[in-house]
């Protein structure tokens, strides 16, 4: 098991690695396989960015990111602005149903709402208004409107599970409850976890899934 003194510096350095970071502004403490990011970057798709290599980085437990957005000045937009360019972000991804989303904007902060059919749907959302010049933060209130059948979904998502070369199928359990997906368990690391979350998205008509697995090395 890594010390928290090697699991700073691991991430650190992954972060240095990274060219389209500037790893000068963040910073890192580790304590129990729980890493905190600090400082400061130039745009919200950097915080984002930070965020998931850190998770990336083997004997990382939970990330905790404090990493602010301050954006230049040449960045800044009023509300008005960035709100129609959230709006045609959305109207041009081929992947977000048209007219099924609302946007509020205020100081820079994104606020969606609306109804979806499809996790993968609610993640398009995100990530066309992430990379958005402007963006210091988003709101995600979508929700899907499908409901899963729970006589099937369970036995879709564990054989997904034995598919997947990322996910070890042997030490995760899939329950169901008035339509929610509970993940319970063991995995080896971060990056184990949010795949075997991404793997239980797809299922048919998933609405909602509850991560309970724990990060163990």
């Amino acid at each position: 098991m890594k010390s928290d003194t090697q699991l700073q510096h691991d991430v650190l350095d992954a972060l240095e690695w990274e060219p389209s970071l500037d790893a000068s502004k963040i910073g890192v403490t580790a304590q129990d396989g729980v890493v905190t990011l600090t400082g400061s970057v130039s745009f919200y798709a950097d915080k984002h960015e930070a965020e998931r290599i850190a998770k990336s980085i083997v004997g990382v437990k939970a990330v905790a990111n404090d990493i602010e957005v301050r954006l230049p000045g040449s960045s800044e937009r009023n509300d008005t602005d960035l709100a129609s360019a959230v709006l045609n972000a959305l109207k041009w991804h081929t992947s977000i149903p048209e007219g099924m989303l609302k946007v509020t904007v205020r100081d820079g902060w994104v606020m969606l709402e609306g109804d979806v059919d499809w996790q993968f749907q609610r993640q398009a959302a995100l990530d066309a208004v992430r990379f958005l010049v402007g963006v210091k933060g988003i709101g995600n209130s979508i929700t899907l409107a499908v409901r899963p059948k729970p006589k099937d979904v369970r036995a879709k998502i564990e054989s997904a599970f034995k598919r997947s070369a990322e996910v070890d199928a042997g030490h995760v359990r899939v329950e169901t409850h008035d339509g929610t997906i509970v993940l319970k368990g063991k995995v080896s690391s971060w990056s184990e976890r949010a795949e075997a979350e991404r793997v239980a998205w797809t299922a048919p008509g998933v609405a909602t899934v509850d991560n309970r697995l724990a990060v163990e090395f």
